[in-house]
């Protein structure tokens, strides 16, 4: 099938007027102008976008597709107390209600462009929400407590979930991982397990890390919200927690994890320069959330810094519970724009572009994965996963005179016209091929329901 449309960004090179590209089976065959392709490919069907943008999916490297049904059920409230809240509703829901929640969330992120996922999450609904939808990407399994005597018992589990899990995915493009989920739900041992068995399994590993000032106070003075409200509820209490007096960065680095391959560091926003010098040394990529690190008054992360020490940075949308939508345009735009604010004018064409954030959604994304040899960027030979986004239609997309400046300053996820994961079309001009909308849409109301108070 050939695809065609005003504008092709490859993300690998510059963009293409009336460009096209060739997709056959899952993968992408050629990328070019429409004449030069039809010309070398005569006879494949075309399909004409017309005025819009062909470009690869967007990378999500940090969501948690089942907490989609949390949309905006605690609101205006900060990171600790948001935790806490929600963690107080999750009981509420039964199994089959987590299951659809993430089907909606993998409906949205679908509908949205994305293509690819990262995921966290215990249960394993991420993994089936993924397959049925066709979204590709990987699905960490976390694993959290502070208490020393359960560590062998809950990684024993996770492993044996790893198992089933790699089994269920079978041979779609789903890959599984381990999520210690953070400095403030682990203890240290629980830690070097999890090393120990990304090791041994070669598992990507992601984890929660300085994403807010009360994880910061707890680790290093042992003081905090998180170190007592948040424990308290948690079960905790009684776990002894002595200060370390160290960043969260600087107390993670004693237990092994940062010597892994493949490791995502989520949030990064409570971070000084020798934190930033220790997750550059070891090769660990950031997950960048700015709408919820904003939203729920984290931080704002120093990208400046992240580029100037050759981080990899990808961006990420967290959770509807946490970020009300998951909406790729919106994190490129307020990301952008947040550190326009808080830079000034010298780094703006060096550092703070639309097309550096194109970068972070796309191609940054899959090497902070480890998987930009496979998607990314529209090149031959990688996976095609494309998407096309309407520069016409709506009057607020009306005139472009800049491909990558309608994308990231007036898009939105209601622009997408098309999303396809392995050559399969999974989102097209407002259907869903792979789900019953409005069955999830039911779903998600009854399960609503359940959460308010």
């Amino acid at each position: 099938m050939l695809l065609t449309a005003k504008y092709v960004i490859p993300v690998s090179g510059p963009h293409i007027e009336d460009g096209a590209v060739l997709v056959s089976g899952d993968r992408i065959v050629a990328v070019g102008t429409r004449q030069d392709v039809v010309a070398a490919h005569p006879g494949e069907e075309v399909r004409d976008f017309g005025l819009a943008v062909l470009m690869p999916g967007f990378v999500d490297v940090h969501t948690h597709l089942e907490y989609s049904v949390f949309r905006g059920a605690v609101d205006d409230v900060p990171y600790t107390a948001w935790k806490m809240q929600v963690q107080r509703k999750e009981p509420r829901l039964a199994p089959a209600d987590w299951m659809d929640s993430a089907v909606l969330g993998a409906m949205e992120a679908v509908g949205s462009g994305i293509t690819t996922v990262a995921d966290i999450t215990d249960s394993g609904n991420s993994v089936r929400a993924a397959k049925q939808t066709g979204l590709a990407g990987i699905v960490y399994r976390e694993v959290s407590t502070m208490d020393k005597r359960q560590v062998a018992g809950r990684m024993q589990t996770a492993e044996a979930d790893i198992d089933a899990w790699r089994a269920l995915a079978g041979d779609d493009p789903i890959e599984i991982g381990i999520a210690p989920h953070s400095p403030y739900t682990c203890h240290p041992s629980l830690f070097s397990a999890a090393a120990t068995l990304a090791s041994d399994r070669s598992l990507p590993v992601a984890i929660h890390l300085a994403g807010s000032r009360d994880e910061y106070d707890f680790v290093r003075y042992g003081s905090s919200n998180l170190a007592q409200d948040f424990r308290e509820q948690a079960g905790w209490h009684d776990v002894a927690w002595m200060p370390t007096g160290v960043s969260p960065v600087q107390y993670v680095l004693q237990w092994g994890l940062f010597d892994l391959e493949r490791v995502l560091a989520v949030h990064c926003v409570q971070v000084d320069e020798r934190d930033i010098d220790v997750l550059a040394s070891h090769g660990v990529s950031v997950a960048h959330c700015p709408r919820c690190n904003a939203k729920l008054g984290m931080g704002i992360a120093p990208l400046r810094s992240f580029f100037e020490h050759g981080l990899t940075v990808g961006l990420g949308t967290d959770s509807p519970a946490s970020n009300n939508t998951v909406d790729p345009f919106d994190e490129m735009r307020i990301g952008l724009l947040l550190q326009r604010s808080v830079s000034g004018e010298s780094d703006f064409y060096r550092y703070f572009t639309a097309r550096t954030f194109m970068r972070l959604a796309t191609i940054h994304g899959a090497r902070a994965l480890g998987m930009e040899d496979e998607i990314g960027s529209l090149e031959a030979g990688k996976r095609a996963d494309i998407i096309a986004v309407d520069l016409s239609s709506s009057p607020h997309m009306v005139p472009t005179a800049d491909p990558y400046s309608a994308l990231v300053h007036t898009a939105n996820q209601k622009d997408v016209l098309a999303t396809m994961v392995a050559g399969r079309m999974l989102f097209d001009r407002g259907e869903y091929l792979t789900v019953d909308k409005e069955r999830a849409l039911a779903r998600a109301q009854e399960i609503r329901d359940k959460l308010r108070g």
